[in-house]
């Protein structure tokens, strides 16, 4: 429950100071460019990194499917209003006046993808017609009227910095369905510790173990897990002071370890390798489920995988030449009832589960 403050004039005017302190005046251009040239500018120079128009690598991989990406070519094709692109005037030690698309890379990459063939249209409610269509079925004079379709551009002038940017990415996103909280992160807290996340969370024997699916990769699915990992494994006895709201819990400790020097990042990935050994090792399929039914893996809950890998790392502290007897107990009914999908994410279930498979590992070894 928020308490409600008496707003006196003392505190308006320290808001105000506030707000002219934290304000930072955001220069920006608005242009208008055909979507032909838009598609240009991204394409000439992408394979050197050269292309004036750039996706930066906080945002996220193609992530549209083929229904979404024919619905935004049909609103181009039915004229409807577009939003705007916003992008950076990026200056740098070889300045070749780049623009950082900061929002619109789901937009570019399916205009790139419709113009060049790639795209075939599906599940249009409006133009019905045109399902099945790709850009060289449609006639020449639509082609062209396609491409000289123009959209308007928010462009940031080269003194927005990077925090501008980021913050602005955030902004934009924050509450939308487009980007998951990973996919939020990746734009708003860049450091250090983000990097060793995105490192881990390539790691093959990481994704086989885990049975992540690609979509799920391309959702930064794996990075959340290796955030998940460290930030329990070191900080899941705190959890209660963020009130056990997850992602809040998740970005604070990122934020913080994004401070780390480079021993201690060194450490934190030597530790999450020595887990997969175990893991791998010791207990294979405790970190996916199987479905006899379809003869397929899944991936294996959040609470679960938090569970099993932070207590596996713990148990790991207390003894590096750990031997389990048997790791039986991750197939038990009490293991169940601790990280059955409806449990409960409380401090106190929260430390009952990891310390669960801690307690059981040492236990039996």
């Amino acid at each position: 429950m928020v308490t409600q403050l008496e707003i006196t004039n003392q505190r308006k005017e320290s808001a105000e100071q506030e707000i002219r302190e934290k304000t930072k005046r955001v220069d920006y251009n608005t242009l208008e460019y055909p979507i032909e040239v838009i598609v240009q500018k991204y394409l000439d120079g992408k394979d050197k990194d050269e292309n004036e128009v750039f996706i930066p690598d906080y945002q996220r991989e193609m992530s549209w499917d083929e229904d979404r990406q024919s619905k935004f070519i049909e609103s181009v094709i039915l004229g409807l209003p577009l939003p705007y692109i916003f992008v950076a005037d990026i200056s740098g030690s070889e300045d070749l006046a780049r623009l950082e698309i900061i929002d619109g890379t789901q937009r570019i990459r399916t205009l790139d993808e419709f113009i060049n063939n790639r795209l075939r249209l599906q599940n249009l409610k409006k133009l019905e017609n045109l399902n099945g269509f790709n850009f060289q079925d449609l006639p020449l004079p639509r082609q062209r009227r396609f491409n000289r379709t123009t959209i308007r551009m928010i462009q940031l002038t080269e003194d927005a910095d990077e925090e501008i940017r980021r913050d602005l990415f955030e902004r934009i996103n924050t509450g939308s369905l487009e980007l998951n909280e990973m996919e939020k992160r990746r734009g708003s807290y860049p450091g250090k510790f983000l990097d060793l996340v995105e490192e881990l969370s390539k790691s093959q024997k990481f994704i086989d173990l885990c049975s992540f699916s690609k979509t799920e990769i391309d959702k930064r699915d794996t990075q959340e897990f290796v955030l998940r990992f460290f930030a329990f494994l070191n900080n899941y006895q705190n959890y209660r002071d963020f009130d056990n709201k997850v992602h809040d819990f998740l970005d604070e400790y990122l934020k913080q370890e994004n401070k780390s020097d480079v021993d201690k990042i060194n450490a934190m990935r030597n530790e999450f390798y020595s887990m997969l050994e175990f893991v791998e090792r010791h207990c294979p399929n405790s970190l996916h489920i199987y479905l006899k039914t379809k003869n397929l893996y899944k991936p294996t809950t959040r609470i679960k995988f938090e569970s099993i890998t932070v207590g596996i790392a713990l148990a790991l502290r207390e003894n590096p030449n750990l031997k389990p007897k048997s790791t039986s107990f991750l197939d038990s009914d009490d293991f169940e009832k601790l990280t059955k999908s409806d449990a409960s994410s409380s401090q106190n279930k929260v430390i009952r589960r990891i310390e669960y498979v801690r307690d059981q590992l040492l236990v039996n070894s």
